[in-house]
């Protein structure tokens, strides 16, 4: 499996800790798509977005802080993920603090940019006054990469310079060709191997794998074209329980990972596959299933199983008890690690998304669940019985069914969850979560 080439230009910024890359990256944005913390070192696997910019389109790229801090444990992973961004880039950012002034790391980063031997601008940021632009050039000067711009991403200043700056090293722009992905999110608890998975499909270190759980921090956006077929995989950082967390930066990072819930169609759940399901495990499944979102459950570090047959019952078993509230979900069995059962999720991902599309004729709803309350008649609440008029499927991604009922109150919570079973067994919805949705109509009205 290898990633999609991507067609558009990659703008890489780098730079020491805390010089302001992620602030620049939000700037530019407009969004807050980047953490930013006063803590040093906040950034540590890329994160990437598309930008335009006087009608021209570039990939922008943010990147972990370089330092070669022997007791930072992360400092070699980030220098290697450094490196491997400007091994693709159009124009490289080298970003520096011309408030503070310049470092021993800053001239070690220099070297590496040197020897990137990619087009460079030198970027001085935090630049907010007439006397840091004049100082924090001249100094940045010192590094030889050309005549740097004074900016400031917090103020807006000199913003649209750099960019003007950009396009004019940017090679000319190729025809874009859009392909419809499916955007599936990894989620799942920390340390279950979710980046360990976005690295084996994509058969690279895409993404920072450490055993220190909590790792990834920023949701990661990857491109991937695959013989199941064409996705975007969203690595996130793991969830924890709204009691468990901490604030700044563990804060952000599970808001960004409910974000990019909110915004895929699949969710891929890993599970650890020695520990099994937890309430943690369970937990994440239903934001998926808040969201409406097609969901499938993969169990990880299958490789640590002493008997392969004897732990893929017990984990079946732990399915069927801990998971039994989402029973439409895929399940599936995989090894990261070693590369086994990567293909199955991918598989399993694009069914579930080709569910969330599938579409019912009006009158074929209306007859399954007319011969379902013939089946099973609606119990009476308050001693009264609600009737169904006519039902039509209003929408997809996810398919949502509106129920025109003489009285929404009079639907059981466990009627609601027989009709939507009957609606699953006469079509193929697993994978997917589907909305009912019922809405009051007299009786007149449905007639009229």
């Amino acid at each position: 499996m290898t990633a999609a080439s991507d067609v558009l230009p990659r703008v890489v910024i780098v730079g020491r800790p805390n010089v302001g890359k992620s602030s620049l990256f939000n700037r530019v944005l407009g969004e807050r798509r980047a953490i930013v913390e006063d803590e040093p070192g906040t950034t540590r696997d890329r994160v990437e977005a598309d930008v335009e910019w006087r009608d021209r389109r570039f990939r922008l790229i943010d990147t972990g802080g370089y330092e070669t801090d022997e007791e930072n444990v992360y400092a070699s992973l980030i220098i290697d993920q450094v490196k491997a961004a400007m091994e693709g880039a159009s124009v490289v950012l080298f970003c520096v603090d011309a408030r503070d002034g310049l470092t021993a790391s800053d001239y070690d980063m220099a070297d590496v940019v040197r020897r990137a031997e990619r087009p460079t601008i030198v970027v001085a940021n935090k630049a907010d006054n007439e006397r840091r632009e004049l100082e924090g050039v001249a100094e940045a000067s010192s590094l030889g990469l050309g005549d740097p711009i004074p900016v400031s991403a917090l103020h807006f200043i000199n913003v649209s310079t750099m960019l003007d700056a950009v396009l004019a090293l940017l090679p000319e722009p190729e025809p874009l060709v859009e392909t419809d992905r499916t955007r599936i999110a990894i989620i799942g608890r920390p340390n279950v191997g979710k980046s360990a998975l976005v690295n084996a499909i994509l058969g690279k270190q895409r993404v920072i794998v450490s055993d220190v759980a909590g790792t990834t921090r920023d949701a990661i956006d990857t491109e991937v074209d695959t013989p199941e077929g064409s996705f975007l995989l969203i690595d996130t950082a793991g969830i924890r329980r709204p009691g468990k967390l901490g604030k700044g930066v563990e804060l952000h990072s599970v808001m960004r990972a409910t974000t990019a819930v909110e915004r895929c169609d699949v969710a891929v759940l890993v599970i650890d596959g020695v520990d099994g399901v937890t309430a943690q495990d369970t937990h994440i499944a239903g934001i998926a299933i808040d969201h409406y979102k097609g969901l499938v459950i993969a169990v990880n570090k299958t490789d640590l199983w002493e008997d392969p047959e004897a732990g893929r019952d017990w984990a079946e078993r732990q399915m069927r008890g801990r998971v039994k509230f989402v029973p439409w979900a895929m399940v599936t069995f995989i090894s990261a690690l070693e590369g086994r059962g990567l293909g199955q999720v991918l598989k399993l991902a694009q069914e579930a998304r080709e569910a969330r599309r599938r579409r019912l004729t009006t009158g074929d709803l209306n007859a399954l669940l007319a011969r379902a309350m013939r089946e099973h008649v609606p119990p009476l609440v308050r001693n009264k019985r609600f009737k169904l008029f006519y039902a039509t499927q209003a929408g997809i991604d996810p398919p949502t069914f509106i129920l025109f009922v003489n009285d929404p109150e009079l639907v059981h919570f466990s009627y609601r969850r027989y009709l939507e079973r009957s609606i699953r067994e006469a079509h193929d919805f697993e994978g997917t979560a589907i909305k009912l949705v019922f809405r009051a109509r007299t009786e007149d009205d449905s007639r009229s």
